[in-house]
Parts: C-alpha cells; structure tokens; sequence
C-alpha cells in the first residue's frame, strides 16, 4: 500500500508585514508635537548664537582693518554701525577706507613674510600628505618584518611633544648648516607632521575592501599602479583633510618659526609679532596683517570643506 502525502508549502520568508489601519496607528498628540518642534527651533537658535559669538571677533578685526587709527584709538569696532540711522544695522560707510590695506602692501616686511609663510607651508604640507600616503599604505597592505613594530613606533611619536626636540634640533641644524633657513623649517615640519599623517591614513586605507585590490592585481596592476589608480583616489577625503590639518597647524605656527626661521625674512607670524614690539601702535598695519593671514587658512579650508566633511566621517558608518 502507497501512502501519498500531500507537501505543505513553506511560508514565504519575506513576506510583507500586514498594514496598520489608520484608525489603530499611534497618535501623536498635540504637545508632543509642540515639544519636538520647539526643540528643533531651539537647537538652531543655539548654533546661530553660538556661530555669531564665534564670528564676533573676526567682525572686529576686519572693521578695523578698514577704520583709520584715529577712529579705532577713539571708539570700538562696534561703531560702526550709524546708531542715528532709522536702521540702526546700517553702516556708517564714511568710517571704511582702504588705507590700512595700502600701507600693509606698502610694507615689505609684511608682504615678504607672506611669500615667506607659503613657500614653508606648501612644501611642508605636500611633502607630508605624499611620504603619509605611501607609508600609510605600505602599513596597511604590504607584508614586510616588522611592519606591526614600526607602526607602533610611528604611533608613540604622537605624543612626543615639539618642545622636547627643540635644543637638540637647533643644535643638528647648526652644524648642518639649516639653522635659519627655510628648508630647516620645511623638514622640521614635515618630521613632525608625518606620524599623525601616517596613523591617519593608515587606518583609512586598511578600510578598503581587500576584494578591490585582488580583483585590481588579477588585472595585472602592480604596486605603483594600485596605489596610484585605486587606493589614491579612494583616500581622496582623509588625504583632503590631512592637507588642511597640516596646511592650517604650519601657517599659524609661531614656535617653530621663531626659532628656526630666518630673522630677516620670516613668516607672517612672527613678523606681525616683530611688528607689535618694534612700533608697539601701528594699528593700521597689524589690523589688516593679522585679517589677511586669517583668511588665506579659511579659504583653503572651505575649498576643501567637502573632502573635509567626508574624511571625518570616514569609518563612522560600515
């Protein structure tokens, strides 16, 4: 005797979720949705305040880079505004001039100091984003003795502070001949920067997936062509926001520049700072020296906002 048994089917693994009608759906009262809303306006009501108390003092140093000394030794920056205006925000435009501006290119100290601070920050920012990014990814990805050991002596140099290799530095520089000259600021800054470039794109290019870099190398791609052509443009945000951390930390550097630069040429920030000792009140030289070495970092660092944005979210999220 055949005993036939009929085969239950299986219950769909996917199947969709029965909809809710509309009268069983939660409700959202109206209080709830006062409170979120509140909430909402007042998160944003806080970073506008809180956004205008950070541009308040930029404000002031561009307003007095355009008022005449004689108005900033008599009133406040915030004068500026005609108070005897039936809108109180306008501006009093017989206060602005372009005389400040004037004087600063006609002072050769300040604008010599300006080629100066480029031709020590780009060369320092290049040379570390370049020699980052090839060692960073010899970490990640190239087997050789001991790699692991190497890494952890780059991570340790992290916390070695500037202040401790000052001395012996000054006293290698000296006998080499480097000690106030730009190529000894150069390497001093690129010897500094390379160990956060190092752990930093490290760890951002041991995030790529490693199916990427055999399917490249079965196509026949070498080293040279991996790096350049798949890992390269991949690591675009991290190398982007490397750039900027290094570009921003050598063009406002004071320490370093002090000692180690030239004294008869030296970066804008430390000729500012010969400035405010040798005339002690040449406000209209200092204003708008000190607003034009603020703007040249933001202007990089808003031409790169993106890549930026997108280097410090990198790994956030798998």
């Amino acid at each position: 005797m055949t005993a036939v048994s009929a085969a239950q089917p299986e219950p769909a693994v996917d199947s969709p979720k029965p909809s809710v009608p509309k009268g069983q759906q939660k409700k959202t009262s109206v209080a709830s949705r006062l409170v979120t809303l509140t909430g909402h306006w007042a998160v944003r009501l806080g970073l506008v305040i809180i956004a205008l108390l950070w541009l308040m003092p930029t404000a002031g140093l561009l307003s007095s880079s355009l008022r005449s000394p004689e108005n900033i030794s008599l009133s406040g920056w915030w004068e500026i505004f005609d108070l005897n205006s039936s809108f109180p925000w306008v501006l009093d435009a017989g206060q602005f001039s372009t005389a400040n501006y004037d004087a600063l290119l006609a002072n050769d100290v300040v604008t010599g100091s300006l080629f100066t601070t480029m031709m020590i920050t780009i060369p320092s920012t290049v040379t570390v984003v370049v020699i980052g990014a090839l060692a960073g990814y010899a970490f990640a990805w190239l087997d050789f003795p001991g790699r692991d050991w190497f890494f952890l002596l780059v991570v340790g140099l992290l916390v070695v502070p500037v202040q401790v290799a000052l001395i012996p530095i000054a006293k290698l520089f000296n006998a080499l001949g480097l000690f106030e000259t730009t190529v000894g600021v150069v390497i001093f800054h690129t010897a500094f920067g390379l160990p956060f470039a190092i752990f930093l794109l490290r760890n951002f290019f041991g995030e790529i997936p490693r199916e990427l870099l055999e399917a490249a190398r079965l196509d026949g791609a070498g080293e040279v062509r991996l790096f350049t052509r798949v890992v390269m443009p991949l690591g675009g945000p991290a190398i982007a926001s490397l750039g900027i951390f290094q570009f921003l930390w050598v063009w406002n550097d004071m320490l370093v520049a002090l000692i180690f630069a030239d004294s008869g040429n030296p970066p804008i920030t430390v000729a500012l700072q010969q400035q405010v000792r040798q005339f002690g009140n040449n406000i209209d030289v200092l204003a708008p020296g000190a607003f034009v070495s603020m703007v040249i970092p933001l202007i990089v660092f808003f031409a790169f906002q993106r890549q930026f944005v997108s280097g410090m979210m990198a790994g956030a999220v798998k």
